[in-house]
C-alpha cells in the first residue's frame, strides 16, 4: 500500500512515516501542497494523510477540494489541530473520509488508514450494481444514470454502493455510519442527511423517477417504487 504523507512539519511527518513503514506501507513525505499536488497527479496512491494546515497560499482543503473537484476518488484522512463538530464536519463535508485530530495516537491514526484502505467484499463477484437506469460501475468506479455520467465524491459513491446493494431494504442512519464510515459519529450528527441531500441532488434532481426515499423516523432506502420521500 502506497500512502502520501503531507505533513509540513519533519518531526511529525517522520513519526508518521516510520509508524508506516512498520506497520507495511510505503510511506513518502511531502511538506507543501504545490508537491503533494504534483505527487497526486503523477502517481496513484492508496491512501493520503493530509495535514489541513499547510504552508503557503495553498492549504490541505484546498487541496482536498481540488482532488476531489478533479475527480479523484483516492481515501484522504485529514489531520488538523482544529478539532471542534464544526471544523471535523466541514472537512468531511470537503470531501475528506476520516478526520483525526492532532495530538493523535499513532495506533488510532494506522487502524483509521487501514480502514480506509480495507478492500470491502464485492457479494459474489459482481462488478456493476444497477437499479432501474441508475448504474455503478465498481471497477471503474463510474456512475452514469440513463446513461449520464454522475461525478461522485469517495464518500458519496461508497453511500450510493451501500443504498444500491440494500436495494428496497430500509436502512438506517446507524447502519450507514457503521457500515459506510466505519466508524461511530455522534448520534446526533446530521452529516447523514447532508450527505443523503447531495447525493439526491446528483443521482435524482434532473431525472422524473426520484430513487432515494426518506422513511421517515427510521432511515433511507433506494427502489424505484414510489415511497415516503419526506422533505
Amino acid at each position: 500500500m502506497r500512502c502520501l504523507v503531507v505533513e509540513d512539519e519533519p518531526n511529525t511527518s517522520r513519526y508518521l512515516c516510520n509508524g508506516l513503514h512498520t506497520a507495511g506501507f510505503v510511506a513518502v513525505p511531502c511538506g507543501n501542497a504545490v508537491e503533494a499536488q504534483q505527487l497526486v497527479d503523477a502517481s496513484a496512491w492508496d491512501v493520503v494523510i493530509l495535514d489541513r494546515l499547510l504552508p503557503g497560499s495553498t492549504d490541505g482543503m484546498a487541496l482536498l477540494e481540488r482532488m476531489r473537484a478533479r475527480g479523484d476518488r483516492t481515501p484522504v484522512l485529514m489531520l488538523s489541530a482544529l478539532g471542534s463538530t464544526d471544523e471535523r464536519v466541514h472537512g468531511l463535508r470537503c470531501g475528506a473520509d476520516d478526520y483525526l485530530v492532532k495530538p493523535f495516537s499513532l495506533d488510532e491514526l494506522l487502524a483509521r488508514v487501514e480502514a480506509l484502505t480495507r478492500r470491502r467484499p464485492t457479494g459474489n463477484g459482481e462488478t456493476r450494481l444497477q437499479v432501474a437506469d441508475l448504474q455503478l460501475d465498481l471497477r471503474s468506479q463510474r456512475v452514469t444514470r440513463n446513461g449520464c455520467p454522475i461525478l461522485l465524491q469517495p464518500r458519496e459513491f461508497r453511500l450510493l454502493e451501500y443504498l444500491m446493494r440494500h436495494e428496497g431494504q430500509v436502512v438506517t442512519r446507524s447502519m450507514l455510519l457503521e457500515s459506510v464510515w466505519e466508524y461511530h459519529f455522534d448520534p446526533q450528527t446530521n452529516v447523514i442527511d447532508v450527505q443523503i441531500s447531495r447525493l439526491r441532488n446528483k443521482v435524482d434532481k434532473e431525472f422524473d423517477v426520484a430513487l432515494i426515499h426518506t422513511v421517515r423516523g427510521v432511515g433511507y432506502r433506494l427502489s424505484a417504487v414510489a415511497g415516503d420521500r419526506g422533505a
